[in-house]
């Protein structure tokens, strides 16, 4: 491969990659802080995303992630009410 073509692949990959980060980061307009409890222990986190409800989710699931072991744990904790949400926008 010569040196024409290889940065031709590099400035493309480049460019790939900056388009990825700038157009996951744009939809982010809401966050909000979370807690749940769940089997008596209390988590709070906090998640980001295009709606309140997006990242209302995304901080349960980040909760729930710690709080529950095994998949009908995490189901179940991810279907309990927050004790508490925060949101901003």
């Amino acid at each position: 491969m010569n040196r024409t073509a290889k940065w031709v692949l590099t400035s493309a990959v480049l460019a790939a990659m900056g388009w990825m980060v700038y157009s996951s980061m744009a939809r982010v307009q809401d966050t909000c802080e979370v807690c749940v409890v769940f089997s008596g222990q209390r988590r709070c986190t906090r998640g980001a995303g295009a709606t309140q409800e997006e990242a209302k989710q995304g901080a349960r699931t980040a909760a729930c992630g710690v709080l529950a072991s095994g998949m009908d744990e995490t189901i179940r904790c991810q279907n309990t009410p927050p004790q508490t949400a925060t949101c901003t926008n």
